[in-house]
């Protein structure tokens, strides 16, 4: 029984210098801790200021398309396909849909 007894004791001792730590770490976390407000500015900020070369990029992919469905409606035209104008609408579409989502973007959330 005095085993037993033993055993136990050692075992309270862990859990009492376990709970100790996990107090300490908890005292030490509340006191690291930063306003939550000026965090979610910093990140308004960062956002904010990668916008700019966000819609370059997207106006840089409207280019390229622009570009590629040009040669697809020439190829097809040149071959004499009845689709063409059907092919050149949907090119020019996606084209003038990536100006117009940046457009509006900028101006929904006033950047």
């Amino acid at each position: 029984m005095k085993k037993v007894r033993k055993g136990m004791t050692a075992y309270c001792r862990t859990l009492r210098s376990g709970m100790v730590v996990v107090a300490m770490l908890a005292v030490q976390a509340a006191l690291m801790a930063q306003d939550g407000n000026a965090g979610i500015n910093e990140a308004n900020t960062r956002v904010r200021s990668y916008f700019d070369s966000g819609i370059n990029l997207m106006y840089a992919v409207g280019a390229i398309l622009g570009l590629i469905g040009a040669v697809k409606v020439y190829q097809k035209w040149n071959s004499g396909d009845h689709d063409t104008g059907k092919v050149a609408a949907a090119w020019f579409g996606s084209c003038v849909f990536l100006v117009v989502v940046a457009t509006v973007i900028r101006s929904f959330f006033g950047i």
